[in-house]
C-alpha cells in the first residue's frame, strides 16, 4: 500500500516556489534600514521618529491619516523587533503562501494586519504609538490554523497533530508573552489573529486535489469579520486632539526658535554698529522697528492664531512662546519710543524687559 504523502511534499508540488514571503521580508528589512538612515536607533525607535514614518497613532490616524493601519505593519522598533517578526513571517509564510497562493496570502497578512491595527486603536484609545509586521503575522499563524483544521483528512493524523499544535502553540505563548512583558500591542496580535482565521476559511482555495470547505463557513466567517470590524470602527474613542493640529504648532514652534535667534542677533548688531558710527537715536529706532518690532508683532500673530486645545502636547509650549514674543515685541517697541524720545530711563527700561523675557523663555 502506498504511503501517503506528507502535506510538505504535496504543497511543494501544488505551488514549487514561494514569492511573496521573501518579498515581504525584504521590503520589511528595506524600510528599517532606511528608518536607520534617518534617525531611528538600532535598538529602539524614539516615537517621534516612527511616527513620522507612518505608526498607528489614534489621533494621527484617526485625524484622516487612515493608511497608517497599513504603513505600521512595515515599521519596528528595533533590530531585535525586527528580526523576531521576520523569523516568524519565513516560518508560517513558506507554509501559508503554498496552501493559499500568493494573492491569497497577500490577503490574509494585509487583512489581519489592518484589522489587528484597528483593534489597537480600540484597545489603547488612539494613545498608543504601535507599528510592527506581528498583527499580519498572527494572521498568517491563524489562516494555517484554519487550513490544518479544514483540510486534517488530507494529512498523516501524526503530521497533523504536530503542525496544529505547534501553530497553536506558538500563537497562545506568543499571546501569553505579550501579557507579560510591558510594550507589546497584543491588541494587535489578537486582532490579527481572530482576523485571519476567519480570512483564512474566507478564501481557502479550491483546487485540484484539494477540497473546499463548506460554503456555509465561508459565509459565515465574512460575515463575521464585517461584522467584527464594524463593531470596532464603532467602539474607537474619540482622540484626545488633532494631529494636524499638534503638527501645525510643532512646525510654528521650530519656525519661531529660528526666527528668534536671527532677530535677536540683528537687535544686538543694531545696537552695537550704531554704538560704533555714532549714527543718530532716529537712526538707530528705525532699524529696530523695522528688524525687530515688527519682526516680532508677526511672529505673535502666527502664534497667538494657532489652535487653543489644552489637551494638544505643544500647547503649553505654544502658550509660553506667544507670551515671549509679546514681551520681545513690547521691550523692541518701548525701545523704539525712548530712541525717538531721547528719554535714557525708557531706553534703560525696555533692555531690562528684554533680558527679563530672555530668561523666562
Amino acid at each position: 500500500m502506498q504511503a501517503m504523502p506528507s502535506l510538505h511534499d504535496q504543497l511543494r508540488q501544488a505551488m514549487p516556489r514561494l514569492r511573496l514571503t521573501p518579498l515581504l521580508i525584504a521590503i520589511n528589512v528595506l524600510v528599517f534600514g532606511l528608518m536607520l538612515f534617518n534617525g531611528a536607533s538600532l535598538w529602539h525607535s524614539q516615537n517621534t521618529v516612527q511616527l513620522a514614518w507612518g505608526a498607528n497613532f489614534g489621533p494621527a490616524t484617526q485625524d484622516g491619516e487612515w493608511w497608517r493601519l497599513g504603513s505600521a505593519l512595515f515599521l519596528h522598533f528595533g533590530v531585535l523587533h525586527l528580526l523576531l517578526n521576520m523569523a516568524a513571517l519565513w516560518d508560517g509564510g513558506q507554509w501559508v503562501e503554498r496552501m493559499y497562493g500568493s494573492l491569497r496570502f497577500a490577503a490574509i497578512y494585509l487583512v489581519a494586519g489592518l484589522v489587528g491595527n484597528l483593534l489597537s486603536l480600540v484597545a489603547h484609545a488612539g494613545a498608543a504609538v504601535s507599528g510592527g509586521a506581528s498583527g499580519a503575522i498572527f494572521g498568517i499563524y491563524g489562516a494555517l490554523l484554519s487550513y490544518l483544521w479544514l483540510e486534517r483528512w488530507r494529512m498523516h493524523p501524526g503530521e497533523f497533530r504536530w503542525l496544529f499544535r505547534a501553530a497553536l502553540g506558538f500563537s497562545a505563548v506568543s499571546i501569553l508573552f505579550g501579557l507579560l512583558v510591558p510594550g507589546i500591542d497584543n491588541a494587535a496580535h489578537i486582532g490579527g489573529l481572530v482576523a485571519g482565521v476567519l480570512t483564512g476559511v474566507l478564501l481557502i482555495r479550491s483546487e485540484p486535489g484539494i477540497v473546499a470547505g463548506p460554503q456555509f463557513g465561508r459565509w459565515v466567517s465574512a460575515l463575521f469579520l464585517i461584522f467584527l470590524v464594524g463593531v470596532m470602527f464603532r467602539e474607537i474613542p474619540a482622540p484626545a486632539y488633532r494631529w494636524s493640529e499638534e503638527k501645525l504648532i510643532r512646525q510654528e514652534i521650530g519656525e519661531f526658535m529660528q526666527e528668534d535667534a536671527a532677530i535677536s542677533r540683528a537687535w544686538d548688531s543694531v545696537l552695537q554698529e550704531g554704538h560704533r558710527t555714532k549714527a543718530s537715536s532716529d537712526e538707530v529706532a528705525d532699524l529696530i522697528e523695522s528688524l525687530v518690532a515688527e519682526r516680532y508683532e508677526r511672529i505673535f500673530d502666527d502664534l497667538a492664531a494657532l489652535p487653543h486645545d489644552p489637551n494638544l502636547p505643544s500647547a503649553q509650549v505654544a502658550d509660553d512662546l506667544t507670551r515671549y514674543a509679546e514681551q520681545r515685541r513690547d521691550a523692541s517697541r518701548e525701545m523704539v519710543d525712548g530712541l525717538r524720545a531721547k528719554d535714557p530711563l525708557q531706553i534703560r527700561r525696555a533692555l531690562d524687559l528684554a533680558r527679563q523675557s530672555g530668561k523666562k523663555k
